[in-house]
């Protein structure tokens, strides 16, 4: 299968170009290095892999790539943290709404002319945001009141594109909401907003990176933001996308949506003082809290039987075997002054 990629630099897209190359799809790959700025992957080199320097807002761009392609996935946006939803609160909803319009054009195009079969969506568990029911089943986020933030409103919005595009023009699609990506290769966001958090300043929109740098950098207390007892399913990147991978390819997943995460929960004081004992496991932990974020939601819990019964789909990489692999890519990172 020939697949393209919206937003194919980013964090989750990194470890999905390398999943499907290494099971045997074509891919081609259209970012314009917005977040980051330029980086090159291990996979860059690779026959089955082609990559566009692109804005994907350019619909005839879109439109000429997708001609011999069997499958689209939607993952260009604007994103970032709780930081992010404030400081680009506007952007954020104007932006990926231009991008999810776009990218939905090229695709109602390719599947009219073209060998296009169907689109997939990669929402967020923020369409979840005002939910009070755990742990959340796929369809609450019709019936939870809708999210407070522009992001987890125009999430919701692009799960709407996929429903109206359905109706009206028959695309196929399937919507994949990945919970908490943990993993390597997120560098600093180059629109990231500098903040404090104690003596050190927060150095990516993510809590794991942002709690390991703090203990590399030597902070004690550690600071935390809020009370530490928000609730978050951490989830592996390398796992995501095999799921995502399965709702590429799974004929179950037509016209489907699943909640991709693991099962476990854990508070960011759990994460904190894990992360802490395993850089320095001979000294107590100690930590403090500061004033939280307006939009930091207290619990983000999935359910994922769905996941599991449909395609056959379970997270099963620990947190702590997630970490040992993430805390010495981010103090090498620190080292070398880019975190």
């Amino acid at each position: 299968m020939k697949i393209m990629i919206t937003g194919s630099e980013g964090f989750i897209c990194g470890y999905l170009v390398e999943n499907l190359l290494s099971n045997g799809h074509s891919v081609v790959g259209i970012d314009n290095f917005s977040k980051y700025g330029e980086v090159r992957r291990s996979y860059a080199n690779h026959p089955n892999y082609t990559f566009i320097n692109g804005d994907v807002c350019d619909t005839e761009l879109l439109k000429k790539h997708l001609q011999d392609c069997d499958h689209l996935v939607a993952s260009a946006a604007k994103i970032g943290g709780i930081s992010y939803f404030h400081e680009y609160a506007y952007d954020l909803m104007a932006e990926n709404e231009r991008i999810m319009a776009s990218t939905f054009d090229a695709a109602i195009h390719a599947f009219k002319n073209n060998k296009l079969q169907k689109i997939t969506v990669l929402s967020s568990s923020m369409v979840y945001e005002n939910t009070n029911k755990y742990p959340t089943p796929e369809g609450d986020q019709l019936l939870s009141p809708p999210p407070f933030s522009t992001y987890g409103f125009q999430k919701l919005a692009a799960e709407y594109f996929a429903k109206g595009a359905w109706e009206q023009y028959k695309l196929p699609y399937t919507i994949a909401r990945p919970f908490n990506c943990i993993g390597i290769g997120e560098g600093r966001a180059l629109g990231d907003v500098e903040i404090k958090s104690g003596n050190v300043k927060l150095a990516m929109s993510h809590v794991v990176p942002d709690i390991i740098q703090k203990i590399i950098k030597g902070q004690n207390p550690l600071h935390i933001l809020g009370d530490g007892q928000q609730i978050r399913h951490y989830t592996y990147g390398g796992d995501l996308a095999e799921g995502i991978r399965l709702c590429i390819e799974h004929p179950k997943a037509l016209n489907n949506d699943f909640n991709l995460s693991t099962a476990t929960a854990t508070s960011v004081i759990e994460l904190a003082e894990i992360i802490w004992n395993k850089i320095n496991p001979n000294e107590e932990f100690h930590y403090v809290c500061d004033d939280p974020f307006t939009h930091d939601v207290q619990k983000r819990s999935p359910e994922v039987k769905k996941a599991k019964r449909v395609l056959g789909f379970e997270a099963l990489t620990t947190l702590e075997d997630a970490l040992d692999e993430i805390i010495p890519w981010v103090s090498d990172q620190v080292k070398k002054g880019l975190i």
